[in-house]
């Protein structure tokens, strides 16, 4: 195993130097130049950190907690994690997640995570709502994920709700759509408020009126089909946006009963780029995708320099499908959604 040691003889610098430049404590102490050679040397001798030795110098184990409810039955919980793992890995960090389904079992996951000397905690709610963070995690750093702290202090990021509508609604309207639906959520959550203002605004600045009649908020299953029927039946939308791409089934369902073509009769917009709804209607759902890789990774680098009391090098970050916010950026971060043009708005 090569040793610090080693690469100061290589390099000719002093063991100090090296440690300085491999534990990312140069900035300020060692010339750029030297502490590049010292890099380029340690690369080509194959050095590895050891995290062990690490950790009892500087107090500080890399590794991060990651906190959620459910984790194992979320369908969009594997793309944060794979995010936020990804960000971790980057910056010299590893990830350790843990699944809660209640406040009982919540505190007993953070405390083992504390066990493990988890530097700062990653909480997520996975449907954007807003929360509060649990006591126990008062005198670590923490970033929310999905959701938003209900004091307005800790860092958060979420996806911006009132674009995905705005940006939905106006795909719609260069569809040439004259009567656009909403199919909502009746739950009071924080993405259908954004979402149907959004829908709103973009009718608005159309200088098309709202008309409560062609919203049609609704839950699942067969009331929820009925519910769109009628919608069907009363209104005669020629456009509709939908919630997230579950509801669009409905309307898909509605259709075809009516002998009514998804993409050329009507024009069908949908949220989630969820793979079973939007990859297998037919036609293929048009549809705003979920960051939730890219709030996996922008939560991770949001909590290391909070961790570390430094910023990091934000030059390395991956292209993504949704561009990632300034980590300076108000609380909470708002990600811009990407729609992704598929086959179920018309021409």
């Amino acid at each position: 195993m090569t040793t610090m040691k080693e690469i100061a003889r290589e390099t000719g610098v002093s063991i100090s130097t090296v440690s300085l430049v491999l534990n990312g404590r140069d900035e300020g102490r060692v010339n750029a130049a030297l502490a590049k050679l010292v890099r380029k040397k340690a690369d080509e001798l194959g050095y590895r950190i050891n995290p062990l030795a690490r950790s009892l110098r500087t107090n500080r184990t890399r590794i991060l907690g990651f906190i959620s409810e459910e984790v194992a039955t979320t369908p969009f919980a594997g793309g944060i994690i794979l995010g936020a793992q990804d960000a971790a890995s980057v910056y010299g960090y590893i990830l350790f997640t843990v699944s809660t389904d209640g406040a009982a079992s919540e505190e007993q996951e953070i405390s083992t995570l504390k066990r493990y000397g988890v530097d700062g905690f990653l909480y997520s709610k996975m449907s954007n709502r807003i929360a509060s963070v649990p006591a126990s995690l008062n005198d670590y750093p923490v970033v929310m994920v999905d959701a938003t702290d209900a004091a307005g202090k800790i860092p958060s990021v979420e996806p911006d709700e009132f674009a995905i509508a705005y940006d939905a609604t106006n795909r719609l309207l260069r569809a040439h759509c004259e009567r656009i639906a909403y199919i909502g959520c009746s739950e009071n959550i924080v993405a259908q408020h954004g979402r149907l203002a959004g829908y709103r605004a973009a009718l608005h600045d159309a200088g098309r009126d709202f008309d409560d009649s062609l919203v049609c908020d609704v839950m699942n299953n067969g009331p929820a089909l009925r519910a769109v029927d009628d919608l069907f039946e009363r209104e005669h939308p020629d456009g509709f946006f939908c919630f997230n791409d579950a509801r669009a089934w409905y309307v898909y369902e509605c259709a075809a009963r009516r002998g009514l073509t998804v993409g050329k009769d009507i024009s069908v917009v949908g949220v989630d780029n969820h793979r079973v709804f939007a990859e297998t209607l037919e036609p293929q759902l048009t549809t705003v995708e979920l960051p939730h890789y890219e709030m996996g990774y922008w939560s991770a680098c949001k909590l290391i320099p909070m961790i570390e009391g430094k910023p990091v090098d934000v030059g390395c970050w991956p292209k993504t499908t949704a561009p990632l916010p300034s980590l300076d950026a108000p609380v909470p971060a708002k990600i811009h959604c990407t729609l992704l043009e598929k086959g179920s708005v018309a021409d």
